[in-house]
């Protein structure tokens, strides 16, 4: 029997039923790292190895990954409501995301052979593929500019350049990397050339590869990569050599969406954290909550995070589907980022003081999620995809 929703998309109760059993599952482990953990995890600058491992052995982190590779093969919807829930308990997915959409890099595009030999081991949590090498500090988003070579010799690359904003590369057996090997004035067009090169990092750190931790306003493990006559054997390149720059976009809607869920998962955390607060801290004998000073903020960030939210699951939807998505990816992470700001700043007001107090959590949050306004896209580069690509604007850059 089918239940139908207003807009564009139907559920079935097997789906519902499915979606519920996640939202349980991820927050009765969710509940076993409660915010002492993650308080002492951000006080440290540690990496969070404990949930990481709770999340992989329950199977969570393999989501993506078809049943055939050892996984779940659960749709991208379903992996992002895992994402939401996470980061709504008041965790930090951001520990391990990447495993979620890098991953797609490999299953769409790698070899059978690769396949058989990485997946079913990413899946069990034997090897983690947690790290992936775009970013560089002289061409940050203009990707098709990086100047990470790799140099074909014989059955090896040699790969020399500088990766920048890498992160969990000190906590990932694997990293997917992307480099330049053509040169650029050597193709027809600036997105040809680049390839994707699959790393193994327990070889490669302290052999070609220089690793320097970034210290950040979150905690975020990540680093900067100095590369340096590092050899990859040539059988580790993924899909066709010049088409990584293809392969990488590929991706990214799944990744827009994901993070988009991280975002949405925060925003909720934080008007249950300002209601809750609102109701029960009281000042001219009344609670704060009362007054529409208060009220109006944090009904307004509610609006906004339940629109954000639509246009999540319709991204999702299209992307299950098979259908083309970017324009409606790239308005789930923009949106969602944007409420989830909105949220933190008035769950920050609404504590007053207190809500710059690390025991209450507010404060390591609203870090976290303020990330989302830059990165893996900043909302200027979002809005510039819509003006150009979805309006028929002239190019801006």
């Amino acid at each position: 029997m089918e239940q139908r929703v207003t807009g564009a998309w139907k559920w079935n109760m097997k789906n519902s039923e499915l979606h519920d059993e996640l939202r349980n599952g991820v927050r009765a482990l969710c509940e076993k790292f409660p915010n002492e953990y993650w308080r002492k995890v951000d006080e440290e600058g540690a990496y969070p190895e404990e949930f990481v491992r709770a999340l992989t052995d329950a199977g969570y982190l393999a989501a993506l990954i078809p049943e055939e590779y050892g996984g779940s093969g659960l749709s991208l919807t379903e992996a992002s409501i895992i994402m939401e829930e996470i980061n709504k308990s008041g965790a930090n997915a951001g520990a391990c995301h990447a495993q979620m959409y890098t991953m797609g890099t490999l299953l769409r595009h790698g070899s059978e052979e690769q396949k058989r030999k990485y997946l079913p081991k990413i899946a069990d949590g034997s090897l983690r593929l947690q790290a992936f090498g775009v970013t560089e500090p002289n061409t940050g988003s203009d990707t098709t500019r990086l100047r990470t070579t790799a140099v074909r010799k014989g059955d090896r690359y040699v790969v020399n350049g500088q990766k920048v904003f890498i992160s969990r590369v000190l906590h990932s057996d694997l990293m997917l990397l992307l480099v330049r090997t053509t040169p650029l004035d050597q193709v027809r067009k600036r997105t040809e050339g680049l390839s994707v090169l699959l790393v193994d990092l327990r070889e490669a750190i302290g052999n070609g590869i220089t690793v320097r931790p970034i210290r950040t306003m979150m905690n975020h493990a990540t680093t900067e990569l100095f590369i340096e006559d590092l050899e990859v054997p040539a059988e580790n390149l993924i899909g066709e050599e010049g088409m990584g720059f293809r392969y990488i976009l590929d991706g990214m809607n799944a990744e827009r969406i994901l993070i988009a869920s991280e975002c949405i998962g925060d925003g909720y955390w934080f008007i249950r954290r300002a209601t809750e607060y609102a109701k029960h801290r009281i000042v001219f004998n009344r609670p704060i909550g009362q007054n529409q000073g208060i009220q109006f903020p944090i009904a307004r960030a509610y609006v906004n995070l339940e629109a954000a939210n639509l246009m999540r699951f319709r991204a999702a939807e299209l992307f299950d589907s098979g259908k083309p998505c970017g324009k409606e990816a790239n308005m789930a992470k923009l949106l969602a980022a944007d409420a989830s700001w909105e949220a933190a700043n008035v769950a920050l007001q609404t504590h007053g003081g207190f809500g710059f107090a690390a025991e209450y959590d507010v404060e390591r949050k609203f870090r976290e999620t303020r990330l989302y306004q830059v990165a893996p896209i900043s909302t200027n580069l979002i809005l510039s995809y819509v003006a150009e690509h979805v309006l028929g604007l002239p190019r801006s850059y």
